[in-house]
This record gives C-alpha cells, sequence and structure tokens, in this order.
C-alpha cells in the first residue's frame, strides 16, 4: 500500500472520538488531506482507493504533547559514575550531559527514530522541546527533516537557557525565531518559542521570550514547577512564586505550553488556566524522576498529556496516569485521561487551525486504525472504560496523516527501518562515549 494524494474511501469502520466520546459506524471519504464526507453505505467514485476495514476503530491521530526527541538513544547507556540524589543531580548528571554530546547527525538519527516508534503507536503530532547546545543554529530542521521523512506533523522549539552564557541563549533565541517564521504557513510543522525552566532563566532572558511570544502570539514551551527546586529557586531568589514570575514577563499567556506542573497550587493552576496556557501532564517521567505527582483535579480543560522524552505512546501514557491518579490524593474524574489524551490534539488545532482530534468533513485526515476486536459493548457511554482497559498501542494497524498511509499493516511506507535501526545504535554509541569518555 503506498501513500497516495487521491481519495480515499474507508468502508465500515467504527468511527471513535474521546471528547467527546462517540461510537459511530460509518464510511469515510477522505481527498487533498481532510475528511470531505461521512455516513452510512457511501458509495465509490471512479478516483476512490477503497479499503475496506471490516469494522476496525478509526480515531483522530493522537498528539504527543510534550516530549524530547533528542533523548530517544539514551536507551540502555551507561550510568553515571555516582548516582543522582535529587532531580537537579538527574539533569546535571545525565539530561544536560546529554544535549551537550549532541552533534547534527545524532540530532536527525534520535528524531528519527522517535518518529518511527511515534508513527507505529498512531502519534500523528509531536509537540518536542529541543536542546543541542552544542549544535543550536539549524538543529530544528534536522528535527523536522526527520519527522517529514516519516510523515508525521509537530510543533517545534529550541530550549532557550542561560546555563550555557548569553551567547548560547541569543542563539537558542535566534532558532526559535527562524523556525517559527520560516514555517508559519507549513502544513506539517509549526514552531513556536522554547525555554527550560524558571530556574536556569533570568529575570532578562524571561522579558526576551516573553517579547517573542507576544510578537507572534505563540506562547512559551517550557517546564514549570517539575520538581520543588523550580518553586523554591524563584521564591528564595526573586521573592515571587514561580507563576507570578512568568506572568511578570508575559510568559504565561494563550498558547505557552507548561510541562509538569506537579508543584503548583490549585489558585496558580486556575491562573494556567485562566490565561489560556497549556498544563502537560506526563505521568511516567514524573514517576521516574521521583518529583511527585501533578494535581489533576485542580486542572482546567487546557491540560493534555506528554512522555517528556518517554516513547510517545499515548494509549500506554494514558493507563499510567489513570493508574497513578487513582492512588493519588487529588483523584481525577474518570474521564479525565482519555479527555487530555483528545486535548492534545485542541492544543495543535490552537497552531495549525483546522479542528484536529475530530471525525467531521474538514477535519485534518489524520487518523488510526486499530484492530481491536471488543468482548463487550462498546458505546459512547462506555467508551473511555474500553481506552483505558481494553485497548492498547499493539492494536495500531494503520495511521494515515494528510491524507496519506504512513503505516501500513504495522509497517512504515517506504522506509527501510531496519537500516535506519542499525544506523542508529552506531550513532547510540558515539553519543555515549562523548558524555561519558568512554
Amino acid at each position: 500500500m503506498k501513500s497516495s494524494d487521491v481519495s480515499l474511501l474507508l468502508k465500515n469502520t467504527k468511527a471513535v472520538t474521546l471528547a467527546p466520546a462517540s461510537v459511530e459506524q460509518c464510511d469515510i471519504r477522505v481527498r487533498d488531506g481532510e475528511i470531505v464526507d461521512l455516513g452510512k453505505q457511501l458509495k465509490s467514485r471512479r478516483d476512490d482507493e477503497l479499503v475496506d476495514l471490516q469494522d476496525k476503530i478509526v480515531m483522530p491521530g493522537f498528539a504527543c504533547s510534550h516530549t524530547h526527541l533528542y533523548s530517544v538513544l539514551s536507551r540502555g547507556m551507561p550510568p553515571p559514575r555516582s548516582a543522582p540524589r535529587n532531580f537537579l543531580e538527574i539533569l546535571r548528571r545525565i539530561w544536560w550531559r546529554l544535549d551537550e554530546a549532541l552533534d547534527e547527525e545524532s540530532i536527525y538519527y534520535s528524531a528519527l527514530v522517535g518518529a518511527i516508534e511515534s508513527a507505529k503507536f498512531g502519534t500523528t503530532t509531536m509537540i518536542d522541546h529541543h536542546s543541542s547546545p552544542n549544535a543550536i543554529r539549524g538543529s530544528l530542521d534536522l528535527v523536522k527533516r526527520a519527522l517529514r521523512q516519516i510523515g508525521l506533523r509537530a510543533i517545534l522549539c529550541y530550549e532557550t537557557t542561560d546555563r550555557g552564557g548569553r551567547r548560547r541563549r541569543d542563539l537558542g533565541l535566534e532558532e526559535n525565531e527562524r523556525f517559527l517564521t520560516e514555517n508559519a504557513n507549513n502544513r506539517y510543522f509549526r514552531g513556536t518559542i522554547g525555554a527550560h525552566a524558571s530556574l536556569t532563566l533570568s529575570d532578562d532572558s524571561l522579558a526576551c521570550l516573553g517579547e517573542l511570544a507576544g510578537l507572534y502570539d505563540c506562547g512559551v514551551h517550557m517546564h514549570v514547577a517539575e520538581d520543588r527546586a523550580d518553586v523554591l529557586d524563584s521564591s528564595k531568589k526573586h521573592g515571587i512564586d514561580v507563576i507570578e514570575r512568568l506572568s511578570k514577563f508575559g510568559v504565561l499567556r494563550r498558547k505557552s505550553i507548561f510541562a509538569h506542573g506537579v508543584h503548583l497550587t490549585r489558585r496558580q493552576l486556575k491562573r494556567v488556566e485562566d490565561a489560556g496556557a497549556w498544563m502537560i501532564h506526563n505521568p511516567r517521567s514524573n514517576m521516574h524522576n521521583a518529583v511527585g505527582y501533578a494535581p489533576l483535579s485542580w486542572c482546567g480543560e487546557h491540560s493534555a498529556l506528554g512522555t517528556d522524552g518517554f516513547a510517545a505512546d499515548m494509549l500506554e501514557e494514558s493507563k499510567f496516569g489513570y493508574f497513578r491518579n487513582a492512588e493519588s490524593s487529588y483523584p481525577a474524574e474518570f474521564s479525565r485521561l482519555p479527555v487530555m489524551v483528545q486535548n492534545g490534539q485542541r492544543l495543535a488545532s490552537e497552531f495549525f487551525g483546522p479542528p484536529f482530534g475530530t471525525l467531521r468533513k474538514g477535519s485534518p485526515a489524520d487518523l488510526v486504525v486499530l484492530d481491536y476486536v471488543p468482548p463487550t459493548p462498546l458505546t459512547s457511554r462506555n467508551l473511555h472504560s474500553h481506552f483505558l482497559f481494553g485497548m492498547n498501542s499493539a492494536m495500531v494497524q494503520h495511521v494515515i496523516v494528510n491524507g496519506n498511509w504512513i503505516v501500513w499493516n504495522k509497517q512504515l511506507v517506504g522506509i527501510d527501518e531496519e537500516a535506519i535501526m542499525q544506523k542508529s545504535r552506531r550513532v547510540a554509541k558515539d553519543i555515549w562515549r562523548r558524555m561519558h569518555g568512554r
């Protein structure tokens, strides 16, 4: 099955959306990258590529609302010589050494491997937060090239920070602005302004970020209150809470993307929601780093799900999020995690324009087909239960982005995956050697 721009007629689908929960038997016609018709027993036309999906589930493609593709080749790498004792030591001894070790080749292959996995998980839009302090200029183009090769959409940014000095900070700001302006009308890619976290940004740097975000109406994508250290740094050094500090410099704004929020109060989370900024929950990462658990019941409608560098398996991430939330001090309603998955598509819509995450005329034709055979009745009323306890990413059969097949029968279309993985293993060894000098 080759990708094409011809009309697709998907027959006998079980069309599913998570919010509002909906299950409908119908046919779907796709043309020019969008859904143009839905209905029962649609008639085939001469230029249709007809595919009988035999009652398989069709959903809007998933969005990963916060990740770090540059960390994909960290799996299996040697541990630091001394084990980190807290979150700041994890950053200093592992992740900041990793991003310092990235060159152009490793940036590209990290993104390429991450894109391959994402596509096979049914994740069609990536909201990536990149860092490569020794290869800043043009780095977002390398990530873009890798994702475009696989066929994904993405919202990209570079992590602006003061930890490498003013020159690197300015290069990061320039990379964000360059990519954002060059891709303002790209059908597959958009840019935003990236930053690390309040604790590694001076007042001057935050002011620069806020100015750019205001100029381009794009918000700032950054980590907020992932660890208590971020909260304490703001109060001790600057005399104000971390959200007030971001607000002071124009960073708390519509379309800003704040990852984590583990240590924010109910009042602070309400300020984020009221500003139209997004709070992104990353349960596997928070558990892995033992930083605490975000109070989901305090999050508003602008909350979505990310992976923070873990593979962009949104079905798995939602399960981790649900089970961890069930034993937290702030249990949210049963539907919260499935809704957060679909909220990521709403977030993508704010940048791209069309209504991602929907199955109706005019919706982008970014679709995932799951071979899930429900052992009990599947209805709109119990869909979220099937999503959390029945469906998994191993059931992803086909994936469509912009009307083109990028995965068919679990295989990437037109991609030599084995050759890429052989190369990525060599690239990973080079990264590890530069990190550890061994």
